[in-house]
């Protein structure tokens, strides 16, 4: 933004003599850049084709409202615990599944996935029972 204002002129620099002065305001702008967490690996061919194309053809319909949430929640996460969220049934897997985590989409059916340093991994979509 630029204004130009005239200074009224000053006698002890000259009797008469007409200053300009000019005052230049410039908008700062800060730029700030992240490296984000992100989910990089799949297990479920049909949540992954969900979360990059909103695919519908291997999930639950009656789940994509939920898988939605979970899915961006999950992508930004950074770690397990950002997931520990209420309603969410969060806990560690255990047996082969050990170093992996679980959260509930609705009844039977579960989320689950592990990370390596601060992105999720083998993200899959699975009816327990």
């Amino acid at each position: 933004m630029l204004s130009g204002r005239r200074a009224a002129p000053n006698s002890s620099h000259g009797a008469g003599l007409d200053q300009s002065i000019t005052h230049i305001g410039l908008a700062k702008r800060n730029i700030t850049c992240y490296a984000s967490a992100v989910i990089r690996t799949f297990r479920h061919r049909g949540i992954q084709k969900f979360f990059e194309d909103g695919s519908k053809a291997g999930i639950q319909p009656k789940h994509e409202t939920r898988l939605r949430i979970l899915l961006t929640t999950l992508n930004l996460a950074s770690t397990p615990l950002d997931m520990n969220r209420a309603g969410w049934d969060w806990h560690p897997l255990k047996g082969d599944l050990k170093g992996h985590w679980s959260v509930s989409v609705n009844g039977n059916w579960r989320l689950t996935f592990a990370f390596e340093g601060e992105d999720a991994i083998l993200v899959d979509y699975r009816d327990y029972h």
